[in-house]
């Protein structure tokens, strides 16, 4: 089971949203490097819910309930034969007992390298092992 972290404008779908929903496709995410990250998403899998914005802060955890299927309002492949706008279904998890904010993160050595400082347009990316137990110990998730 691989953990992931998604971020959302929170005036576009935010965590209170998610609440309401229960269930959702994570759409809406055109940048390419994201989209390899979305091709590799599992059902099953874990991501934390990011808010960018005004807040920059993990503010809870889903769970990924399906795989990878293609948006039908951009269906299609891209040059290598991949879907080209793969969406994913997620459900609401738990809410962070205490947000860990991105200043935090940046503060923190340990992140150095986590995608979430160095590539601050990706909007899906894979959180390494080490990184998630320190996010799940600081946010009590």
């Amino acid at each position: 089971m691989a953990t992931w972290l998604i971020k959302t404008e929170p005036g576009d779908y935010s965590w209170d949203s998610m609440v309401k929903d229960k269930r959702t496709a994570w759409t809406g995410v055109a940048n390419n490097a994201a989209r390899v990250h979305m091709r590799a998403v599992r059902k099953g899998d874990e991501a934390f819910f990011y808010h960018t914005g005004d807040d920059k802060a993990i503010v809870g955890i889903v769970k990924i309930v399906s795989n990878p299927y293609e948006d039908p309002d951009e269906p299609g492949l891209n040059g290598n034969g991949e879907m080209k706008a793969p969406l994913f279904d997620v459900s609401v998890g738990k809410k962070a007992k205490a947000p860990l904010t991105l200043k935090d993160i940046k503060s923190d050595v340990r992140f150095k390298d986590f995608d979430l400082v160095r590539l601050s347009r990706l909007s899906v990316m894979p959180v390494p092992a080490d990184l998630e137990k320190i996010i799940r110990q600081k946010t009590g998730l």
